[in-house]
């Protein structure tokens, strides 16, 4: 038993339950996922960098949304795509824990940028005339910078503590990349300390945001039904859309995720499957397509406050 404790753990990543024999055919609408978000993201940066009249809160927010995007994208890809193309099933424990850390900061830091583009609304619409003075380049610098610390100062603990646990034998994961509050569950030892970290940090950090950006979008909407023209209502409310279409794409798969790992104990693997391959794949690729659709063409993209 002892010598067991001493081998190094080796997790058994999952593709698709059951599709075994399709997958390389599966991995073809997930290398075309990962090319748009891959290029979609890329394009918005290329845009917002080289157009001077981008160069606003709004859209600053925005490209820190496509990098942690583009983290995201490449956190997973090289697992999942190896299980897809080659049947690369195996990963050692700190390539393991090395994934789940990126995946978990990005995710972090993500929410962090949300909550900042509903505060930069929330100038917007409730104190216009100060938009310019409040959202200065130095200050959203400042936040950018510390939404990255943020994400990673509250996920550094993540691997740290999961070294400290014993993994005696080969573990089967659902997902084709490492999450923690999967992982966590494979340890030999005592994991509480594990849960109730995680827990705290999620409540803290994506249940905070959350809260929130809901407290932000009421406030906005109390300002806007305060006008009186119904045209300047509408135009209010639709410099909102695009940022309220990425938020319930982020929180929903993600809160989803988080209750199907805590509360349903008998829920299948495939449902626990395609909820994670929607949680970390739907966003990135799904941001530009709705900043795109918002703004029609690039050369009309313009500050909308």
């Amino acid at each position: 038993m002892s010598k067991s404790k001493t081998l190094p753990a080796v997790f058994l990543l999952t593709g698709i339950p059951g599709q075994e024999d399709v997958h390389v055919w599966i991995s073809i609408p997930f290398c075309l996922i990962y090319v748009s978000c891959t290029l979609g993201n890329s394009i918005i940066l290329f845009i917002i960098k080289t157009d001077s009249t981008l160069h606003e809160p709004m859209y600053f927010f925005l490209s820190m949304l496509a990098i942690t995007d583009l983290g995201l994208s490449i956190s997973t890809m090289p697992t999942t795509l190896g299980i897809f193309w080659f049947n690369s099933r195996e990963i050692s424990h700190n390539a393991c824990f090395t994934q789940q850390f990126f995946i978990h900061a990005f995710t972090f830091t993500e929410s962090s940028v949300l909550l900042c583009m509903a505060f930069d609304r929330f100038v917007a619409i409730c104190n216009p005339l100060r938009y310019s003075s409040i959202l200065t380049p130095p200050k959203i610098a400042k936040m950018g910078l510390v939404c990255l610390l943020r994400g990673v100062v509250l996920v550094l603990p993540f691997p740290i503590l999961l070294q400290q646990h014993l993994y005696c034998q080969t573990k089967v994961l659902t997902h084709s990349y490492c999450l923690h509050q999967e992982v966590m569950k494979m340890a030999c030892s005592d994991f509480r300390v594990n849960v109730i970290y995680g827990l705290l940090v999620t409540l803290a950090s994506v249940g905070l945001d959350f809260l929130l950006i809901l407290l932000s979008y009421t406030m906005i909407l109390k300002t806007v039904l305060s006008i009186a023209s119904h045209t300047e209502r509408l135009k209010a409310l639709n410099t909102c859309i695009s940022h309220v279409c990425i938020v319930l794409l982020f929180y929903v798969p993600d809160i989803g995720l988080c209750l199907i790992y805590r509360y349903v104990k008998m829920s299948s693997p495939l449902l626990k499957t395609v909820m994670g391959y929607v949680y970390l794949l739907v966003p990135p690729l799904m941001n530009p397509i709705v900043y795109s659709m918002k703004t029609k063409v690039s050369s009309s993209l313009a500050p909308e406050n």
